[in-house]
């Protein structure tokens, strides 16, 4: 395909327009009310982008597996992989997506991969119990629940 000039710049101004959107739109801030934002603290933290008492509950379920990343703002946790002491031979992996900023249950969904060492010492995918991520999901919610309760009572 011979280089056509017009195209190239029009992909540049239209991925330079694009970037400057999304830059634009990390310098908002929430409106105010009369002093006070009209977000509600308790179920929306403003300082990540979901809901704080998911994130926080889900950092807490999840602190015996060693973290790979952690994005407060897109709701994104991936740990790293897990190798059970008393079950050498495999090894799980999970990665939670908080996607609500309201805690709610459908507001979470958590992915659990799960590894075997074959004959050869090398990591093959296996398939784990359904329940696996069912369980993991509600050890977040019971967990925020109990966070969100302690911030009530003070």
């Amino acid at each position: 395909m011979p280089f056509v000039r017009g195209n190239r710049m029009r992909g540049v101004a239209i991925a330079a327009a694009a970037f400057s959107v999304v830059g634009l739109s990390a310098c908002g801030s929430l409106p105010k009310l009369g002093g006070k934002s009209n977000v509600s603290t308790a179920d929306n933290a403003a300082a990540i982008g979901v809901n704080g008492y998911l994130w926080r509950a889900t950092l807490d379920t999840l602190s015996f597996m060693p973290l790979a990343s952690a994005d407060p703002y897109g709701g994104v946790i991936v740990t790293d992989w897990y190798v059970n002491p008393e079950k050498p031979d495999e090894r799980f992996k999970c990665t939670v997506y908080i996607l609500d900023a309201r805690l709610r249950a459908d507001g979470l969904n958590v992915a659990v991969f799960k590894q075997s060492r074959d004959a050869s010492g090398g990591w093959i995918d296996a398939p784990h119990a359904g329940q696996t991520e069912t369980d993991i999901e509600n050890s977040i919610l019971t967990r925020a629940r109990q966070l969100r309760l302690s911030n009530i009572k003070g």
